[in-house]
């Protein structure tokens, strides 16, 4: 199987759980980040310069054995069944996964629409209101649905979830986002040991010294 990803050269959760997930599964695949003049031809016709396809004119996207694959979520599944971090045989479990994963898509939107096509100063207000607001209550239920006794958040073995989890979590605290304070967790104790979990894999951590810019902030979850 001939697998590429194809995103940009940052660690958005975007593509980082599939990135990371075919590392620890050490699943081969060409890991492929692209320039903002390309992605801008991207838009315009839907294809890489070398002929690529790109479905939705959107990032990322994953190419296996030529056949073009779009959308975070599909993506994320996809990888996670071959580096078995998603159920294969669990349809159950597996939507449980997958709700995770859409509930960070939501979150990424949420996030995304407070700074679309305002000045900084709004976008700053907007972000201000949106921790204290709406993306509070949001972590509230995330929170609460995060089990008190589970190491992982759909039970005893890590999973795609986890690590989209932690890298969401880590961008919105890493002080990247304009307008989000760096202890916007300090209220949710179960996310952090998630998080945490994820931050201290050994196989993460050597994904991370691998491809990590050096003074890359991924948050802290202390």
């Amino acid at each position: 199987m001939n697998i590429t990803l194809i995103y940009f050269d940052f660690p958005f959760w975007r593509a980082e759980v599939s990135r990371i997930a075919l590392f620890m599964g050490g699943v081969d695949f060409n890991d492929r980040r692209i320039g903002s003049e390309e992605f801008q031809r991207v838009k315009a016709n839907g294809y890489l310069d070398d002929g690529t396809l790109m479905p939705f004119r959107q990032c990322p996207v994953l190419v296996v054995d030529g056949i073009s694959i779009a959308q975070t979520g599909a993506i994320a599944r996809l990888c996670g069944k071959l580096a078995n971090l998603y159920p294969n045989n669990n349809n159950l479990l597996a939507a449980r996964v997958d709700q995770f994963i859409d509930f960070l898509t939501d979150l990424n939107s949420l996030i995304s629409f407070s700074g679309k096509d305002v000045s900084e100063e709004q976008k700053l207000l907007n972000r201000k209101n949106l921790a204290a607001g709406e993306l509070k209550r949001k972590l509230c239920i995330l929170e609460g649905n995060i089990s008190d006794s589970d190491p992982w958040v759909t039970g005893s073995e890590i999973s795609i979830a986890d690590i989209a989890i932690w890298r969401t979590m880590g961008w919105m605290v890493s002080g990247t986002v304009d307008g989000f304070p760096k202890n916007l967790l300090e209220e949710f104790p179960k996310i952090k040991r998630v998080c945490k979990s994820v931050d201290t894999h050994p196989k993460v951590l050597e994904w991370i010294s691998l491809t990590y810019p050096r003074n890359y902030s991924r948050g802290s979850f202390e």
